[in-house]
């Protein structure tokens, strides 16, 4: 009885009227905007997929970006959880400049914090730094520097959303038995947070992935060098091959695509620690 009321009610909430419509209206419109950019890339990019599939140039922007994606993105794991515990879980002195700074740098455009890193790296810093075998400025290690820089306060964020949506009673319970801070951390909020951490890794994996601004001003873009497939893309629209330049946009749409279904196989819901797999089961 009590499934039926439900479902009747679920269906007056979808009942369709003035309102109802204009919205359906205004999503098809997102959809043909949206869709239509994609569609222009795979019309185009198509044909030579497979040329640039098989371009030594492409494939080595590929590797440089796979690379560099993947290790800028677990240093913004290992960093933002951490992080995010101390902000919210912590009386950590400068909380709210900590913060500050932290959206600040997500407001800024991704030129002015690649310059920004241009001028530390470049300072007398920089070169100890270099002098001591760890060059960033036009070396494949600062497009690493430049993921860092964009897609740190975007992880953070993201974590500090998560661990502020926890119930915290949870925690105080296992605090009240006797559990560590430690132990909270890793038999309560770690299991409670899987499916946000998957989401900020593949999410912050795809923003290192398609970034170029800060990367540009630090690194510039060098053939087989310093080429991401973002650089790759730039190059050869700045020598008037079009045709490649939508090819490895292409490529780019594809492991897009890709990245998203496994993050979806990944985030299917499961069983926790903390609750013995009763809310998965229940459903």
């Amino acid at each position: 009885m009590a499934t039926r009321s439900w479902e009747q009610a679920n269906n007056h909430v979808r009942t369709q009227g003035t309102f109802a419509n204009l919205c359906i209206a205004l999503a098809a419109l997102v959809l043909l905007f949206v869709g239509g950019a994609i569609a222009a890339v795979v019309v185009a990019g198509a044909p030579r997929l497979v040329e640039a599939g098989t371009s030594p140039e492409v494939l080595f922007s590929l590797g440089m970006s796979l690379v560099t994606s993947t290790i800028s993105t677990t240093i913004c794991l290992l960093l933002s959880l951490p992080t995010a515990y101390a902000l919210t879980r912590t009386h950590m002195p400068l909380n709210r400049l900590v913060e500050v700074v932290i959206e600040l740098t997500l407001s800024l455009p991704y030129i002015l914090l690649g310059f920004a890193l241009l001028v530390v790296f470049s300072s007398p810093m920089g070169k100890a730094l270099r002098d001591a075998g760890f060059a960033v400025v036009f070396q494949p290690a600062g497009i690493v520097m430049a993921q860092l820089i964009v897609n740190l306060p975007f992880a953070v964020r993201m974590m500090r959303t998560a661990l502020d949506g926890l119930d915290r009673r949870l925690e105080l319970v296992a605090a009240t038995l006797g559990a560590s801070p430690f132990r909270v951390f890793r038999t309560i909020i770690l299991p409670l947070c899987r499916n946000s951490i998957v989401s900020a890794f593949v999410l912050t994996w795809a923003r290192g992935m398609g970034e170029f601004g800060a990367t540009l001003m630090l690194v510039g873009v060098t053939r087989m060098k310093t080429e991401t497939l973002p650089g790759s893309i730039y190059l050869n629209i700045s020598t008037g091959n079009n045709d490649m330049a939508m090819a490895t946009a292409m490529v780019m749409l594809l492991l897009s695509a890709a990245t998203l279904i496994l993050a979806n196989l990944l985030n299917r819901p499961r069983a926790h620690a903390v609750d013995g797999g009763r809310a998965c089961r229940g459903r």
